[in-house]
């Protein structure tokens, strides 16, 4: 009978894993359709600035809507102030937003320029350099990983990708310093998770912290906005469509999913997926939505393959470690 019941488990898992795999990959498309809204916003506003604080609000807005619908989140929330000014965590904790804000900005500065499979790709490279240093450094794991050759692999391959991909803009000097804002926030996007997750042991709920993120990063965009629109510098007006206030909500979304999914497919499997997903989907509106302006070259596509390699590389030795870890603990 204890046969039977391992033989149809195992046949369960088997059939269940491939459609969480095909889920998460769907899921990480989120990403790049994101990216592809907030570049459409930057270019209709003419300023990243102004896209980014639009992405940021229609993100808060919902988040309002749901901490509020509950007492036990407004709680939560209402202790915040209490709780940084105790300094039980580390201050930087409370601004991980700026992470998420440097983000959204690069999206709605150059996403539509560079198209979303390059911006997609140097944003990944970015974020691989970006963990395994934070690894290395301890932060946000458990135990310090110091670096190997698969490590070190797997860092040169992402910026290997990241070359190969703004090669047929090589001559175009504006258009190569554009897709440094995408790395640039990849690599300042490692240390963010870690963040957001130290506020949400905190405070005890990880909607409270991902609400709390996109309050800091909106009001840093926004003060910075407001600013410059007070110095004369540009003029801003909302968006004329109603899907160009989709980024926050596609974000949401997309940070939901994976919440779900992970529990079923463990992070290395979960991030191997999403982040198939993020370049799959990224080359993908690029190809199918000529209206983008964004023409995909076989060196794109050949840079999207060596990122999601780089990528694996790079998370292997960190699976290996937990797992070991796991073990350890168990026994």
């Amino acid at each position: 009978m204890s046969s039977q019941k391992d033989i149809k488990s195992s046949a369960e898992k088997n059939i269940v894993v491939p459609l969480l795999v095909i889920a998460t990959i769907l899921a990480g498309m989120l990403s790049p359709m994101q990216s592809a809204v907030n570049g459409q916003v930057g270019k209709q506003l003419g300023d990243g600035n102004a896209s980014a604080v639009v992405s940021f609000g229609s993100g808060l807005v919902v988040m309002a809507i749901i901490i509020l619908a509950r007492r036990s989140t407004r709680q939560q929330f209402a202790s915040i102030p209490k709780k940084i000014t105790s300094r039980r965590i580390p201050w930087w904790n409370w601004i991980a937003g700026c992470c998420g804000a440097m983000v959204v900005f690069s999206e709605g500065a150059s996403a539509s320029i560079l198209g979303v499979a390059t911006f997609q790709t140097t944003l990944i490279s970015g974020m691989v350099i970006s963990g395994l240093v934070c690894d290395r450094l301890g932060i946000g794991v458990p135990v310090k990983q110091p670096f190997n050759f698969p490590r070190i692999l797997g860092a040169i391959l992402a910026i290997l990708a990241t070359v190969l991909v703004v090669l047929p803009s090589w001559q175009a000097p504006k258009i190569v310093a554009l897709a440094i804002l995408p790395f640039l926030a990849g690599l300042l996007a490692g240390w963010q998770p870690a963040g957001n997750s130290a506020v949400a042991q905190e405070t005890g709920s990880m909607l409270v912290s991902i609400t709390w993120n996109f309050i800091v990063g909106f009001c840093i965009l926004g003060v910075v906005l407001l600013i410059r629109v007070l110095m004369g510098q540009l003029s801003f007006s909302l968006p004329s469509a109603w899907w160009m206030y989709l980024g926050g909500p596609l974000g949401l979304l997309s940070i939901a999913l994976m919440a779900l999914l992970v529990r079923g497919l463990g992070l290395l499997l979960l991030g191997l997926a999403s982040t198939a997903g993020q370049l799959i989907g990224s080359v993908l509106i690029d190809w199918l939505i000529p209206a983008l302006g964004n023409e995909v070259y076989l060196v794109t596509i050949l840079g999207a393959i060596v990122a999601l390699i780089g990528a694996g590389i790079a998370m292997i030795p960190s699976a290996n470690k937990h797992v070991a870890i796991d073990k350890l603990e168990n026994h």
